[in-house]
């Protein structure tokens, strides 16, 4: 048996409509994982929030957390890590957004969010991983690996379109969602981080498995030597990977029923 590397986005793609782990889901991942097949988790999530979810699968996985701004080993060793500058962050925290567009920032060990926003708790509901509410007056030693704006997206659009102006060549600007606007230092992403963790176990790009539904997959998708988009992706993100097979969507266990065809599990 030659082993590969299974990377999978969560949200939309391996976790259910209600962000869960579903049954087949989770013991599909498990035969894998102990027929010596490497799984990934890749998310624009928090580290504390994707390795919640890796001990309900009880797998010894990678954690690809905050798109790829820190890279986790399964014995959590940080393999890799990218920052976005003190500066920087400070100056995306203040810059102008309208009242309803939330501003986030992920630290090492906290989500910190400038006011509440209980609509966005349901979707961590299975982690019990949540925000602190901060006034952003202090982030200059917050050690942030992303930032984000969560928000309508006509809200967003015009946000967007500052950022990329401003800092688009210092920083990775992504979406993760129609209304989570993200970013990163340049050159983070999940495919950056797939290759360290590729490098650390030895293995081919070619050996790769990806699973991914938005914007912020598009890189690692590339990267995979086999790629997947679930059919709830965003369609420009399948047009821009015609090299990528559609599957059934994310509430189908669509990642579950495709891993185990791939391996002959039935």
């Amino acid at each position: 048996m030659t082993p590969h590397l299974i990377a999978s986005d969560l949200d939309s793609t391996l976790l259910n409509a209600e962000h869960r782990v579903d049954a087949l889901t989770r013991d599909t991942l498990r035969e894998l994982s102990r027929q010596g097949h490497v799984i990934a988790l890749a998310s624009g999530r928090h580290y504390r929030d994707i390795a919640a979810i890796r001990r309900q699968l009880e797998i010894p996985a990678w954690i690809i957390s905050s798109n790829g701004a820190h890279v986790h080993d399964p014995q959590d060793r940080v393999v890799a890590e990218t920052l976005v500058p003190a500066a920087r962050v400070e100056a995306l925290a203040s810059l102008p957004r309208p009242d309803d567009v939330r501003f986030n920032v992920y630290t090492r060990e906290r989500w910190l969010i400038d006011a509440e926003a209980p609509e966005l708790l349901p979707l961590h509901a299975m982690t019990g991983f949540t925000y602190d509410v901060d006034g952003m007056n202090d982030l200059a030693e917050a050690d942030v690996g992303k930032a984000l704006y969560i928000g309508a997206p006509t809200a967003l659009a015009p946000l967007e379109a500052t950022l990329r102006q401003r800092y688009g060549e210092e920083l990775h600007i992504t979406y993760s969602a129609a209304n989570s606007l993200e970013v990163m230092q340049r050159g983070v992403n999940k495919a950056s981080a797939l290759s360290r963790a590729l490098e650390a176990l030895a293995m081919p790009t070619s050996r790769t498995l990806a699973f991914g539904d938005n914007f912020n997959d598009v890189e690692m998708l590339t990267l995979a030597g086999h790629a997947f988009v679930v059919a709830n992706a965003h369609p420009a993100v399948i047009d821009q990977l015609p090299h990528a097979t559609t599957i059934g969507a994310h509430h189908e266990s669509a990642v579950a029923q495709t891993l185990r065809a791939f391996f002959a599990l039935d």
